[in-house]
């Protein structure tokens, strides 16, 4: 079978080569059972939070540096994932990454103090998350490029399911077993990401003949290696890449603080510890719609050049629901916001690869992946400790939950910005060293901020 390679080596086709389909649809299932293992199970710490600060005896913003911590490194980790994806292959690095948060969770069920979490569920757990879950996700961007919303919508949908069955299923866990079994059990679940890893086999296999294995091929090999190291971050100083990262910083910082806080708020305003599940539960559910009605949507023909204005719409209609969470106290209401802030954060958790892809090309797309996810890392690590500051100092959950709204109408006023920004450089070129404007911007051109490129 004859392997194209694009210049720098790259080992797998991409963009037009990809199957659209075949095993590709194996890849989305592995990656739909990753996001499973370790975004809901990140999110599901959040439950653990009343019994951690009670147990320890903590405040809030010391008991909430275990869950920062759990997903900043995820995300600050990220590159290594994609380095390692990059070297290794995606199958190899999300096994050994379910190995490593397998064992983190194992230890964290033995854990005698807050500072032995912040190692074990903090740091190993999430340095194991974070090899599986950028490989896991870039993959699928490899196997797909005309329906390539549609299979994040699936794969990333399992991020909306697993949290609704782990939230009240972890509930019944700490009741029977106390935090410490839930842990351990969580341990075992979590190992079925070398389940997930198995699945996502390479597009194309690389394989040496013994009769051409000699040392010219073995240094052919170490060159083209060396070059891929310096190619692989060249998207970096796209200036269209640049404005998104900022976005990205703080869609980062308002995204952590509501899943973490949403229960015990629930809590604090006479909700039960099985209801306050349910809205986790409701979360996660909602969260499955936005994923897959998403991605079918801006796959559509007349909608693609519109994904990044649905994205920024998506942010903006989440920081508003934030917004709203501590005028709630009943549960009826809760559960409706939680369905509404489920399914916005869903669609947007399925746009981020898209949009990223559509910024910079397929052939970076791993490497995008991990960038993205690192400028999370800072972000995910401060906002819950800032969060239960402000708990601790106000005595009520309003300071926190407006901060983070607006940390995500700042995220989509950054890209608003930029497209405005551009609509007027356009129109500046159109009517450059002309008396009278020319015709009126397409549509379709205002909204794209980012050009499609060619994958």
């Amino acid at each position: 079978m004859k392997e194209q390679k694009p210049k720098g080596g790259r080992r797998a086709p991409e963009g037009p080569n990809a199957p659209e389909g075949g095993w590709g649809w194996m890849v989305v299932a592995g990656c739909f059972l990753a996001t499973i293992c370790i975004r809901a199970v990140t999110r599901c710490v959040s439950m653990f939070f009343v019994e951690f600060q009670m147990h320890f005896e903590k405040d809030y913003s010391t008991t909430a540096w275990i869950h920062s911590l759990i997903d900043s490194t995820t995300m600050l980790c990220a590159p290594l994932g994609s380095f390692l994806g990059n070297r290794l292959s995606c199958r190899v690095t999300v096994m050994l990454g379910g190995l490593l948060s397998s064992a983190g969770l194992v230890l964290s069920s033995f854990a005698s103090s807050v500072e032995f979490l912040y190692i074990s569920l903090g740091v190993i757990t999430g340095l194991g998350f974070a090899l599986s879950y950028t490989p896991a996700i870039a993959i699928v961007g490899k196997y797909f490029v005309e329906r390539k919303a549609l299979a994040y919508g699936i794969a990333l949908s399992g991020s909306g399911i697993g949290t609704f069955l782990l939230a009240p299923t972890v509930q019944w866990l700490i009741e029977h077993y106390s935090w410490r079994g839930a842990l351990l059990i969580l341990g075992g679940i979590v190992s079925n990401l070398c389940v997930c890893g198995a699945l996502m086999r390479p597009l194309e296999d690389i394989e040496f003949q013994k009769s051409v294995f000699n040392q010219e091929v073995v240094a052919t090999f170490l060159i083209k290696t060396n070059i891929l190291k310096m190619e692989d971050f060249g998207f970096i100083l796209i200036p269209s890449f640049l404005i998104l990262s900022v976005s990205f910083l703080f869609l980062a910082y308002g995204c952590s603080s509501p899943v973490v806080y949403l229960v015990p708020y629930a809590l604090s305003v006479g909700v039960d510890h099985q209801h306050a599940a349910f809205l986790m539960s409701t979360f996660g559910v909602s969260g499955i719609v936005g994923n897959i009605t998403f991605g079918w949507i801006t796959d559509r023909k007349c909608l693609k050049k519109y994904r990044m204005a649905c994205y920024m719409v998506a942010i903006a209609m989440e920081g508003l629901c934030c917004m709203f969470i501590p005028f709630l106290h009943s549960l009826s209401l809760l559960v409706l916001l939680s369905a509404l802030y489920g399914y916005f954060d869903g669609a947007y958790v399925t746009l981020i690869p898209v949009v990223t892809s559509d910024t910079v090309g397929s052939s970076y797309l791993t490497s995008a992946l991990g960038v993205v996810y690192f400028l999370h890392g800072i972000p995910y690590l401060l906002s819950p400790p800032i969060g239960g500051w402000l708990v601790d100092q106000t005595g009520t959950y309003m300071t926190t939950f407006f901060l983070s709204g607006a940390s995500f109408m700042l995220s989509s006023s950054v890209l608003a910005a930029a497209v405005f920004f551009r609509y007027v450089l356009m129109m500046c070129e159109r009517t450059n060293g002309k008396k009278q404007c020319t015709a009126q911007v397409n549509l379709s051109d205002f909204l794209s901020f980012f050009p499609k490129r060619k994958n």
